[in-house]
């Protein structure tokens, strides 16, 4: 899911944080990277894994990366990039539920198994995903706070794309998005 997780998490990391001058291209692809490594391998090792939550679905890379940021940064740039990273990874493991699958989140401590799927095969397991509501509702739930926030940035002027792809940052005080 994509939208759910960069919509949401951006909405979510915006109204905790109430920092508009947080990086959103890392805070996305924080929020974006457990989906891209695990999933190709495991749909390509389905038979063998069972899964496509795998290692980065868990606690410890999240946990890792955070730990690395406060580390090897002091307060200032360097940390004010770099944390929205470790915060995506975080919001994607509460969007994504994975309390639920406590195998996988505290993956190696509670075994080196990942939380198996529901279904046999990886097209069985991408079938059932793309007929599940709650997968589309998410998507255009997250689709829809993304629509707005362009809008309320004016990112179809291509300055204001411009500042949000140098920058990250996109010129919207947090209380203007009441309509998102």
């Amino acid at each position: 899911m994509i939208f759910w997780h960069v919509g949401a998490t951006i909405a979510i990391a915006r109204y905790t944080f109430r920092d508009d001058r947080m990086d959103l291209r890392m805070l996305a692809l924080g929020a974006l990277l457990p989906d891209l490594v695990d999933t190709p391998i495991g749909l390509a090792f389905f038979e063998q894994l069972q899964s496509v939550r795998l290692v980065t679905h868990g606690l410890v890379l999240a946990a890792a990366v955070l730990i690395g940021v406060v580390l090897s940064t002091r307060r200032g740039r360097p940390r004010k990039l770099w944390m929205p990273l470790a915060i995506g990874l975080l919001f994607h493991l509460l969007l994504d539920a994975m309390w639920l699958d406590p195998e996988t989140l505290w993956w190696p401590f509670l075994g080196i198994e990942f939380t198996p799927a529901d279904q046999a095969t990886a097209s069985a397991y991408v079938a059932a995903v793309l007929r599940d509501w709650r997968v589309w509702a998410g998507e255009a739930i997250g689709l829809l706070y993304l629509v707005n926030l362009w809008r309320a940035a004016r990112l179809a002027d291509p300055v204001a794309r411009r500042h949000l792809f140098t920058t990250g940052r996109v010129d919207v005080p947090i209380d203007g998005e009441a309509g998102c």
